[in-house]
């Protein structure tokens, strides 16, 4: 059970990577990633990106903070 939700979290870590561009508003990023996975949470989207933050670190830096940003306010939207 426990890797069939992480094989989950990392196509959609795959598709924010592939989907996130700098300036892009979580919102957007977030109904983009939806399109595709249907059944993905808010929270679940956060995780992913949180996880493709990780990922993209030793790859594509010009992403990096895009990835961040979206992590960090979906996580913080989520607090109100």
């Amino acid at each position: 059970m426990r890797e069939k939700k992480l094989r989950e979290m990392e196509k959609i870590a795959d598709t924010i990577r592939s989907l996130a561009h700098p300036g892009m508003k979580p919102k957007q990023l977030i109904e983009a990633v939806k399109e595709r996975h249907p059944d993905a949470s808010r929270k679940g989207i956060a995780r992913a990106a949180f996880l493709s933050v990780i990922m993209s670190a030793e790859h594509s830096t010009e992403d990096l903070q895009a990835l961040h940003d979206h992590a960090r306010d979906t996580r913080d939207e989520g607090d109100r």
